[in-house]
């Protein structure tokens, strides 16, 4: 018995053979539904074939991705390692530090620094328009707070209090154009105000003469004054100074420490206080 391409089948023969046979083939698939049914038999014969065949990449992959989050858990651990150390050392001079001043107070005669109470608030939504800057917290009267309590975040201030409801509050936030706080330089304790002129990311200072001493990079804090904002919370950096002696004040521009455009979690002073010194 000779098997069909067998030696003494000739080349042209096979090809013919095989030519007819994929043009019969490619009009049963046209006109027929047993080309569907023949590749869906067979699809899911060899679907367990490709399964089994995705597990070691499966494995591979799973493998990788543990490997990767291990690692980055390693590093983020480093980090975290890191900045609790710097954190511990700067606790370490803010009590001597704390120290120190009170005992320098006590000398002056001058009253001992307070601490005030803090609430932990999350901002629930954003309510800012070109016009005004303000976002809603879940905090209200229920809670204790009041309107005109400074609010801050993790790098400074962040604004105040405004329409405090039962349960939800508004804050209005340091650049809207309504805004102002009493500041001062942190290098020579020159006092001004800094004014929200509706743009998220920049404040101006108000009534700056063209001979005060304000440097691009001066840090500006809050004064205290007006019995608002506590002292001593970071504000804004300057970061345009424009004297035309044109003009009766100069202008300069600053950016808020506070990340306004992102914030989450906010901090807000309560009005109550409580004293540190040790001093009766």
């Amino acid at each position: 018995m000779n098997l069909l391409f067998g030696r003494s089948i000739s080349l042209q023969l096979r090809l013919t053979v095989a030519v007819v046979l994929s043009i019969v083939l490619i009009i049963g698939d046209r006109y027929t539904s047993g080309g569907t049914f023949v590749r869906t038999t067979l699809n899911t014969l060899v679907s367990p074939v490709l399964y089994a065949a995705n597990i070691p990449y499966e494995l591979f992959n799973v493998g990788a991705q543990s490997l990767h989050t291990r690692d980055r858990l390693l590093d983020e651990n480093e980090v975290l390692r890191a900045k609790q150390l710097l954190q511990s050392e700067q606790l370490q001079q803010y009590q001597f530090l704390l120290k120190e001043n009170n005992e320098l107070r006590a000398l002056l005669g001058a009253s001992a620094r307070q601490s005030h109470n803090r609430q932990i608030a999350q901002v629930l939504s954003v309510r800012s328009n070109r016009y005004n800057h303000q976002v809603v917290i879940n905090k209200g009267t229920i809670d204790g707070v009041s309107e005109g309590q400074a609010v801050i975040d993790e790098l400074g201030l962040v604004g105040q209090l405004t329409h405090v409801g039962t349960t939800t509050s508004r804050v209005l936030l340091m650049t809207d154009t309504t805004h102002a706080t009493p500041v001062r330089i942190l290098r020579n304790d020159v006092s001004m105000v800094v004014e929200g002129i509706g743009k998220i990311n920049l404040v101006q200072l108000a009534h700056v003469s063209h001979s005060l001493d304000i440097r691009i990079g001066d840090i500006l804090v809050t004064s205290g004054l007006g019995s608002r904002f506590p002292e001593g919370y970071p504000v804004a950096v300057v970061t345009e100074i424009d004297r035309d002696e044109g003009l009766p004040f100069a202008k300069v521009y600053a950016e808020p420490i506070a990340q306004l455009d992102r914030i989450r979690l906010l901090v807000i002073l309560g009005e109550n206080s409580i004293e540190v010194s040790d001093e009766p």
